[in-house]
């Protein structure tokens, strides 16, 4: 029985070690084997045109993921994505109240508003020594308390058809019917992330996640990699809350509970919470995945409440696969100093026995 219970230890671990630690390549995998799941419940769902749009409808969880990708792995963590999202759609609505004219500038001052907000939350994360989980925690509490103090509770104004076109219009053509404007900016944001990765700055974000300490000594400024995350991830946001405004409208529950499902994307692509290791690349992935679940949840007529609960699982084997990582070098460091020790010599001991 022990025997049995042994060998399904290892079974577990190299099963969770595939799906939150096998990169890119085993999202994918997950993600074509939900769509042909989707696919026997749903026929339909692999036309171009459906495909479209689902694409369209993970756009902004994609969006998300790949901020949260930045912070997470340079060793952190943002919670406060999902109230900026609410936020950010929330001051849109009052502030444009349905004049076109009002677009563009409320646009830049959403834009301004994110910076500010990854701002703070990297400065004081980074300067004050803060823990990110209780600075972005304490952020999520003050724009949510915030934009309901300033509205009443209740969302008022109106978004214009102008903001509204990159969420929910398109570029009419043949096959697909529309190209959503939400796929082209979502794939330009997906070039961008991945050009950015690929740069000086990606792989000083991911050695600050591996070794803050090696890091510094090679001469990055660790403090400013880091709040150029945390900008990056509420930029991301502002995006995202633009798309979600423009297919969803204006409620009070809009942006709740993103900041869990863009962890959970994240962590679900292979990416190890405590930073420096995944690849944005399969971040998008299991963003694409996770929104797929979603999707094949609806089509099974199962109740949205199993959405947290999946999330739930995902990231505590998640959590635990990455504790289970970091423990591996203590315990590789404890085998090789043990090995090391010199061992008493036999003819020494023979001469110890002979006195």
């Amino acid at each position: 029985m022990k025997a049995t219970n042994a060998r399904r230890r290892p079974q577990v671990t190299e099963l969770a070690g595939r799906l939150f630690g096998g990169g890119g390549g085993t999202v994918y995998a997950l993600l074509l084997v939900i769509f042909a799941a989707i696919f026997v419940v749903n026929a339909s769902f692999l036309e171009p045109a459906s495909l479209m749009a689902f694409v369209k409808m993970a756009a902004p969880i994609v969006l998300l993921a790949i901020g949260q990708y930045f912070v997470i792995v340079s060793g952190e963590l943002d919670l406060s994505v999902g109230s900026l999202v609410g936020a950010q759609v929330v001051i849109a609505a009052r502030l444009i109240d349905g004049e076109e004219g009002r677009t563009v500038p409320v646009l830049l001052l959403m834009l301004a508003f994110g910076v500010l907000v990854g701002l703070v939350n990297g400065l004081i994360t980074t300067i004050l020594k803060v823990q990110s989980l209780i600075t972005t925690l304490g952020m999520m509490l003050v724009l949510y308390g915030a934009i309901r103090l300033w509205t009443g509770g209740a969302p008022t104004g109106a978004l214009s058809e102008a903001f509204r076109q990159p969420g929910r219009g398109g570029i009419d053509m043949p096959v697909v019917r529309q190209l959503p404007w939400a796929v082209i900016i979502l794939a330009v944001f997906m070039v961008l992330a991945i050009m950015l990765m690929r740069s000086s700055y990606g792989k000083t974000l991911m050695a600050t996640g591996d070794n803050e300490r090696t890091a510094t000594f090679s001469g990055a400024r660790v403090w400013q990699v880091r709040t150029a995350a945390f900008v990056l991830s509420s930029v991301m946001a502002t995006f995202a809350a633009v798309l979600i405004g423009g297919f969803a409208g204006v409620t009070a529950q809009v942006g709740e509970g993103l900041e869990f499902t863009a962890i959970t994307a994240v962590v679900l692509g292979g990416v190890v919470l405590g930073g420096g290791r995944g690849t944005v690349v399969g971040a998008m992935g299991g963003a694409l995945a996770l929104q797929a679940l979603f999707t094949l949840f609806n089509q099974l007529a199962l109740p949205a409440t199993i959405r947290p609960a999946a999330q739930g699982l995902i990231i505590i084997a998640a959590v635990a696969y990455a504790a289970r990582e970091r423990s591996r070098p203590a315990a590789a460091m404890e085998r090789s100093d043990v090995s090391t020790e010199p061992e008493d010599h036999p003819r020494d001991s023979q001469k110890q026995t002979t006195t």
